[in-house]
C-alpha cells in the first residue's frame, strides 16, 4: 500500500500509538476532552488506559504524572498552547523536577504548534512554547516536520524513561521523509540539503518553507530541519555548520526569546558563522488571515526568506 500524501502529524503519531498499545501494556492516554478519530479507537480497544480528564489540562498532567511514577508509560494530549502554558507549573514540578529524582516517562503531546491554528487567533497561537520548554531541566523536546517523523518520535517515546514535550503542527502535510530512511533522533537534526554560502536551519512547519525557498534560490542553500532540543548531538551540528558563512533560523515562534535561534547563535557564534533569526517579532497576530498571509505579514513567507538572503549574500 502506497504511503498517503498528506497526513496529519496528530493522526500518524495516535495511530503508531494503538498499535503499540496492542504489546505494550504501559501505554496510557490522558486527555482534556480533545478529540480524534484514532482516540476513539484507543477509548474502544483500551478503555482501561483511556482517560478522558475533561476541561482540565493541569489535571491532565498531574494523572499523566502519577501514572509514569507508578511505571506506566503516559500521554497526556491537548492543544499546544494550552498543555505548555497552562500546565507550565505542573511540567516543571510533577515532571521535570521530580524526574530528576527518580525515571518516569511522561509525555505532553500540544497539537497546534506555532500558527497551525491560524484562523484561530493569537489566543490559540503557540509561539513561545519552545522558549518556556528549554527553560526546564530533565525534558526532552520534539518539533517534528512532518507525520513520519512524528510517527517515528511515538516509536522513540516509549523507550525514553524521561518527560517530553512534543508539539505538533494540526494540518495535513506532505511527507519530507521515507519510512524506510529516517534520521536518528538522537542526533535531533537531519541535513535535507547542502548548500554552499547561506544554510536555512528550521523546525516544525517552517522545514517545508524552507524546502520550498530554497527550491527557488538562485543559489544553492542548505537545509537543516532540526527536530528536538534536546535530544541533540550539538557537536554534530556545529560541524554541519561549519561548511557555511551565514545560517538563518526559521521558525513560527517569538526570536530573539530563546527559541530556535537563541540555540543556533550559542552554539555556532564563536566559530565566527553569522545567525539571522526569521520569525515574529514582540507582538501578537491579532490580524485575521490563513497561514501563507500571516507570513507574508511578518516576512517569514519563502519571498521574505529568499530577501533575506539576498541581503546576506550582496
Amino acid at each position: 500500500m502506497n504511503a498517503p500524501k498528506t497526513m496529519t502529524m496528530r493522526d500518524a503519531f495516535l495511530a503508531r500509538l494503538h498499535a503499540l498499545m496492542a504489546t505494550d501494556d504501559r501505554v496510557f492516554i490522558v486527555t482534556d476532552d480533545f478529540g480524534a478519530p484514532t482516540l476513539d479507537k484507543i477509548r474502544s480497544d483500551y478503555p482501561n488506559r483511556y482517560v478522558n480528564a475533561g476541561i482540565a489540562e493541569q489535571n491532565a498532567v498531574n494523572v499523566a504524572a502519577g501514572l509514569a511514577l507508578e511505571g506506566y508509560v503516559s500521554y497526556a494530549y491537548g492543544i499546544a498552547g494550552f498543555m505548555s502554558m497552562r500546565c507550565y507549573e505542573q511540567i516543571r514540578t510533577n515532571l521535570s523536577m521530580a524526574s530528576q529524582i527518580r525515571p518516569l516517562n511522561a509525555n505532553i503531546i500540544g497539537v497546534g504548534a506555532g500558527i497551525s491554528y491560524d484562523l484561530s487567533g493569537p489566543s490559540h497561537h503557540c509561539l513561545e512554547d519552545l522558549t518556556i520548554m528549554r527553560l526546564l531541566p530533565n525534558l526532552e523536546i520534539f518539533s517534528p516536520s512532518d507525520w513520519v517523523l512524528a510517527g517515528e518520535v511515538a516509536a522513540y517515546s516509549t523507550r525514553s524513561n524521561r518527560p517530553k514535550y512534543i508539539r505538533l503542527d494540526s494540518k495535513p502535510l506532505p511527507p519530507i521523509y521515507q519510512q524506510g530512511s529516517l534520521p536518528c533522533l538522537d542526533n535531533g537534526f537531519h541535513e535535507l540539503a547542502r548548500g554552499k554560502n547561506v544554510c536555512l536551519v528550521a523546525t516544525g512547519y517552517m522545514t517545508h518553507v524552507a524546502l520550498r525557498a530554497a527550491a527557488q534560490a538562485t543559489e544553492a542553500l542548505g537545509v537543516v530541519d532540526l527536530f528536538a532540543f534536546p535530544p541533540l548531538d550539538a557537536a554534530l551540528l556545529l560541524k554541519t555548520l561549519k561548511h557555511y558563512r551565514h545560517v538563518i533560523t526559521l521558525e513560527e515562534g517569538f526570536i530573539h526569546r530563546g527559541g530556535l535561534d537563541m540555540l543556533v547563535l550559542n552554539l555556532v557564534a564563536p566559530a565566527g558563522i553569522r545567525v539571522h533569526a526569521l520569525g515574529f517579532d514582540n507582538r501578537y497576530l491579532f490580524e485575521v488571515g490563513n497561514r501563507a498571509q500571516l507570513h507574508k505579514l511578518t516576512g517569514i513567507d519563502e519571498a521574505g526568506i529568499l530577501q533575506t538572503v539576498n541581503q546576506i549574500s550582496s
